[in-house]
């Protein structure tokens, strides 16, 4: 580590992970806990528990989990000591100074050797489309689009050679492996071709995180190759479904709202005319992750999608996902031009600043889409239209929002006023029939190939920093030798030394002696695993019982496995002497 575990504590105490994770994500109360969907994985019913109690969360969705060092460290792409540095600021505590000591530089993570060689491949890339005539070709490119130097430059925009191996041979010659090249998603490897670059004869993006660091790279390509764009793949700091295009910029205009486009040359000609506001999704679809993102820092969206059937669709699924988070939602019209760069190069700044301007909501932009299905001058498919229509209406909870929409849709499309009204307040009814069914049931642990050892020692681990005298109960009985597998091991170590000298456990601050978020995540899987059982005393006991016997059981046979040097009649008198075991609470 590069702080002291004082400092690590202090800064991790100071940070309530209940108001850290509110920040990024909308936090219900449950019970004694706050539960949400999870920010790290698509979903619909809530998952993602946080406990106050034990400064942890958990998702039983994906197995995501850790204290708010992990939860900082996964969603920012930050290495521990970026999210202590960060958290540290937060609460307005200052750092010592530190100097990385030969030790520290060993343990010098992954991931930053992965930020190095993305800020060194993306340096390269602008200096060969700026300075050199190989980049004449990607040069003209963007010349073409309308890019200024100052674009170019602010962007940082490139161009990767024609040679295949060309990246490869200068990140070689910078020092970097062959291992991060492939892990960072640069340069490919096979037994026939040998290496050879991602990106080739392609004008460069650079994609950065939302704090200006380089993450990944998106390629256009000069010709008739496919495809026509290609990003890089998903790796230890690029997460596509959490990123934004631009938003690092983005967060900082005094614009408002955040303009959502499909693409990143889109967002680039819209920033060079001045709307620096724009940002865009990364080859995928929009995702509440990126959703989760944008509400950190404004809760209102305008859509600039494309304005063919593709972009309306991926409009008609954006405006869902922000509803779903309580965002604002307003909708562009480009027509007659397919995307924003068209309509700014034909009709200008100003003309687009005014779409902006009379953007119309989601709720309408939905309407004026199924319209289109139903033939207006048919009796029967109007009454169809105003059964939909309604259906959309009925989901404003706000009684006078609903209203002035209904007067809105009825002006608009010529209908009843009063017929649409009935037909908005029975589809509310049936709604609210459908939504008494429970939402939320529990939702057990993803089911993933584990040890059943391990397991049981994790279980038993649970139950006893869940119920903190169950370690005088179970003194005698139980010790931290009984903990015998891979990480499971030092986290009893240390559960159990806290117990002796404070009488307590404390979850969240055991996190702290892993820097990996991996590991972290390991860890708080064990102190929050569900318990599928009464914890009433005589359940308990019985349970404790046939758990206990099981993990010391399991533990002699794999002394007898491994030849540990114990006689084999001892062992089986002690697993003897364990088939007697009774617990008494």
């Amino acid at each position: 580590m590069f702080f002291s575990d004082d400092i690590v504590e202090e800064v991790r105490s100071r940070n309530d992970i209940v108001d850290v994770i509110s920040e990024y994500a909308g936090l219900k109360k449950a019970g004694n806990s706050y539960k949400c969907c999870c920010p790290f994985h698509s979903e619909k019913t809530p998952s993602f528990t946080v406990s106050r109690e034990k400064q942890m969360y958990h998702c039983f969705g994906c197995g995501a989990g850790g204290n708010v060092y992990t939860f900082i460290m996964k969603y920012e792409n930050y290495t521990f000591p970026e999210a202590i540095e960060y958290l540290a600021k937060r609460a307005g505590i200052t750092l010592p100074e530190q100097e990385m000591s030969p030790e520290d530089k060993k343990k010098y993570s992954r991931k930053q050797q992965m930020f190095e060689i993305n800020k060194c491949a993306a340096a390269y890339f602008h200096f060969l489309l700026t300075q050199t005539q190989r980049g004449k070709l990607g040069l003209e490119y963007y010349k073409k689009r309308g890019f200024t130097d100052e674009t170019i430059n602010r962007f940082g925009l490139g161009y990767s050679d024609i040679y295949r191996d060309d990246l490869y041979k200068y990140l070689k010659k910078k020092g970097f492996s062959d291992s991060l090249m492939r892990d960072a998603g640069l340069v490919e490897f096979d037994e026939r071709n040998g290496p050879h670059d991602k990106f080739w004869n392609r004008v460069m993006v650079p994609i950065t995180d939302i704090n200006g660091k380089v993450i990944a790279f998106g390629g256009r390509v000069l010709g008739d190759a496919k495809p026509k764009y290609l990003n890089t793949k998903e790796t230890d700091i690029f997460n596509k479904s959490r990123n934004l295009f631009a938003m690092n910029i983005a967060r900082h205009s005094k614009r408002s709202g955040v303009i959502l486009c499909e693409g990143y040359m889109d967002v680039i000609a819209m920033h060079q005319a001045g709307f620096d506001n724009a940002i865009a999704s990364l080859g995928t679809a929009f995702t509440e992750g990126q959703a989760n993102l944008i509400k950190r820092y404004t809760s209102n969206v305008y859509l600039a999608y494309d304005s063919d059937l593709a972009g309306t669709n991926a409009a008609m699924k954006a405006i869902s996902i922000l509803r779903s988070l309580d965002m604002s939602q307003k909708v562009i019209d480009l027509q007659p031009y397919k995307d924003p760069d068209e309509f700014i190069k034909n009709l200008g700044s100003d003309a687009y600043d005014e779409r902006v301007h009379n953007a119309i909501t989601g709720r309408i932009f939905e309407i004026d889409h199924i319209i289109q299905n139903y033939d207006m001058n048919n009796p029967e498919e109007k009454t169809g239209f105003m059964k939909e229509a309604a259906r959309i209406l009925a989901g404003i909870e706000d009684s006078t929002e609903r209203y002035n929409y209904i007067e809105t849709v009825a002006s608009k499309y010529y209908l009843n006023k009063d017929e649409l009204s009935k037909l908005v307040s029975k589809a509310g009814l049936e709604g609210n029939i459908k939504r008494d069914e429970p939402v939320y049931r529990g939702i057990r642990e993803r089911n993933v190939e584990t040890d059943p050892a391990e397991e049981d020692q994790k279980y038993l681990l649970t139950m006893m920093v869940n119920e903190p005298y169950l370690f005088e109960s179970l003194s005698g009985v139980v010790s931290e030798e009984d903990f015998t597998a891979d990480i499971i091991k030092d986290v009893a170590k240390e559960v159990f030394r806290q117990f002796r000298e404070t009488g307590g456990v404390n979850p969240a601050s055991i996190l702290n002696m892993y820097e990996e978020a991996e590991s972290q995540e390991k860890v708080s899987g064990i102190f929050t695993k569900e318990l599928d059982f009464d914890m009433t005393p005589s359940v308990l006991e019985k349970a404790l019982t046939d758990l206990i016997i099981k993990i010391k059981s399991n533990n002699i046979d794999r002394q007898l496995k491994d030849g540990s040097g114990i006689s084999t009649i001892e062992l089986a008198k002690k697993k003897s002497e364990i088939r007697r075991i009774k617990i008494r609470i």
